[in-house]
């Protein structure tokens, strides 16, 4: 992911709370486990780097859908083959659901693909293994939920450009998915997205992101202070080039809660020094609370839609 926008600070503006009671906190908070991320984390740094592609991608691939089928989902495996600077690929998204019924869905994404870095050992401790291991450990919370609409939750391939960030050297997996969404109908019944990405930064600060739906960012700032977690927010909003636009674009609202800060001027960034040492689940375990306890507004806000 790439920032498209220059950086301002944060202008302070009133948040959205319009459709939820005052007080309103998801019991699952709690039930998030930092402890679980991080193995889940560890469990795919174990591959060592792991690009499109690859048989190492292949490996941790083959993890996810195993933690998955444990927790109860079925998973379906979204292949197809696209042309990039290194030739035809063959790409993996994966989509894991509860059953086959005809709720509408909230879908929560990460990338699970590390940058193909020539000549480095580059895990992706942070870059996408952390927002990876959430998404799992999110799956694991809200295995026995059964509210107005539907989980999904969606590992995506090739987020990552081969060469150099562009429309068309990026955002594989979830150009592939939209596009098909967008062409069969799935994405009318997807009523929101939510995008994570280097979200395990010991120093994190989440952007105010400009691209994203706008109610959606503003549920995430008005859901990090009504649970006392306004320490993860950064006063700088940016324009980010991620895995939601895709899905922006099929019509569907989406948010990127991301950090792109990471490490003194940004300099762990697409670099080794991206490993486990560089992540904490403490981070990882306050991101999660912080996206269940925007559950209940959407439950509330969406269903019926």
């Amino acid at each position: 992911m790439r920032p498209i926008a220059a950086l301002s600070l944060l202008l302070l503006v009133p948040l959205f709370s319009a459709c939820e009671p005052p007080g309103m906190v998801s019991a699952d908070t709690q039930s998030i486990s930092s402890e679980k991320a991080m193995e889940y984390l560890k469990g795919q740094l174990a591959f060592g780097p792991r690009p499109p592609g690859s048989a190492a991608l292949q490996q941790c691939r083959e993890y996810i859908v195993k933690q998955l089928s444990g927790f109860g989902y079925q998973v379906e495996d979204d292949a197809f083959i696209t042309t990039t600077p290194y030739g035809e690929i063959k790409m993996h998204n994966l989509i894991a659901r509860k059953g086959t019924g005809g709720k509408d869905v909230i879908a929560l994404a990460s990338h699970y693909d590390t940058k193909l870095m020539e000549g480095i050992r580059f895990v992706g401790a942070n870059d996408a293994g952390s927002s990876t291991a959430l998404l799992m450990e999110l799956a694991r919370v809200l295995a026995a939920r059964k509210d107005a609409l539907d989980y999904w939750f969606v590992f995506l391939d090739g987020e990552e450009a081969f060469v150099e960030w562009s429309t068309f050297d990026s955002t594989y997996g979830s150009r592939h998915l939209a596009s098909r969404w967008k062409r069969d109908g799935t994405a009318s019944r997807i009523k929101t997205l939510i995008l994570l990405d280097m979200i395990g930064d010991r120093d994190l600060d989440i952007f105010r992101e400009t691209n994203s739906t706008p109610w959606l960012m503003e549920l995430v700032w008005e859901t990090a202070h009504r649970l006392n977690l306004q320490g993860l927010l950064s006063d700088i909003r940016a324009g980010i080039e991620d895995d939601h636009l895709p899905f922006l674009d099929a019509g569907i609202p989406s948010v990127d809660i991301i950090d792109l800060n990471y490490g003194p001027d940004n300099s762990y960034h697409h670099t080794e020094a991206d490993a486990l040492d560089k992540v904490s689940p403490e981070s990882m375990g306050k991101v999660g609370k912080l996206v269940l306890g925007m559950m209940p507004v959407l439950q509330q806000k969406l269903a019926g839609r």
